[in-house]
């Protein structure tokens, strides 16, 4: 039994897909590989079905996704994965040992791909915030035992914010492991809508659901690029 489950929760990642599963690739021996696809409409279970172990079909939603796939792994460790998001090379090195005891989750920094200089200083910012606030983001491909995700009830079900509201409940227990080897994260959506909207954007809907903002009317301000409901 693989002691590792890396879960990949995907919907319509055809162009981006093939690069993080080709990264895992070497660690087929040490760990399984689960796709939750929430209702694809390209071709992006065709393109992973042969090189991952499991693929499932699930209702719609991040949060939903990777709880389905956790309810199927078999590892004693999961690591959630973007499908935009490649491991590093010396991900071997973490996955051929073991979580710490005393701190049962963790997450790598992050490093953003593309063409702006300035997705370097986000992701600079990115890995220093977290290390400050024990929050993480999807992004820094977030890992977990399996019995502590499963003693603080899983990802809470929301539309949006669901990697903050996990590590909110993860950091009661303890605090994250940080590691410094980073992953390959997309920074297509930085680009996409603008860098600098962008980091305003977030850091708006962060502080709209800090003050108790419904993560659906978040989620679709993110999805649009938009500050407000128009």
């Amino acid at each position: 039994m693989a002691n590792i489950s890396i879960i990949i929760p995907t919907l319509n990642e055809a162009q981006s897909i093939v690069n993080c599963i080709y990264s895992l690739q070497p660690l087929r021996n040490l760990c399984e590989i689960i796709v939750v696809d929430g209702g694809s409409t390209d071709n992006t279970r065709q393109l992973v079905q042969d090189l991952v172990d499991t693929v499932i079909i699930s209702a719609q939603g991040r949060a939903i996704q990777m709880n389905t796939g956790a309810q199927h792994a078999k590892g004693k460790v999961l690591l959630f994965l973007h499908a935009d998001t490649s491991l590093p090379p010396s991900a071997h090195n973490f996955f051929a040992g073991s979580i710490d005891s005393g701190r049962q989750w963790g997450r790598f920094d992050v490093q953003l791909s593309g063409r702006s200089p300035l997705l370097k200083v986000i992701a600079f910012f990115m890995n220093w915030r977290s290390r400050l606030t024990g929050i993480a983001t999807g992004d820094q491909a977030i890992f977990v035992s399996k019995q502590l995700f499963d003693a603080v009830g899983h990802y809470p079900e929301i539309a949006l914010m669901e990697d903050i509201a996990l590590c909110t409940h993860l950091n009661k227990i303890s605090s994250p492991i940080c590691l410094k080897s980073p992953v390959i994260s997309s920074g297509r959506r930085w680009e996409q809508f603008g860098i600098i909207k962008t980091i305003l954007l977030m850091w708006s809907l962060r502080l709209r659901y800090f003050f108790g903002a419904d993560p659906d009317v978040l989620a679709n301000l993110y999805s649009r690029g938009k500050f407000w409901k128009t």
